[in-house]
């Protein structure tokens, strides 16, 4: 017959409630960690990646155009002049 030891009993509880306070206390300093850089990205006034997109979209358009109205240009300078 295995009798229970009080002792043992109170140790296993304490570890528990341990365990449950780091986990806690983890939560709680990843919650922090996660605000602070939220708010540090905030104040840097970064972009977010659909704004970056949108100019990046924007850019490319811009490109293409300049490439049209410089090979037009090309074209009417390369033309004959007739006078």
């Amino acid at each position: 017959m295995q009798t229970r030891n009080r002792f043992m009993d109170d140790i296993g509880q304490l570890m528990t409630n341990a365990m449950g306070v780091a986990q806690g206390a983890r939560n709680e300093a990843e919650t922090a960690m996660k605000s602070l850089l939220d708010r540090w990205m905030a104040d840097r006034d970064f972009v977010t990646r659909e704004e970056f997109d949108a100019v990046r979209a924007m850019a490319q358009k811009a490109r293409e155009e300049n490439e049209a109205l410089k090979a037009r240009l090309d074209a009417m300078e390369a033309a004959p002049k007739t006078d």
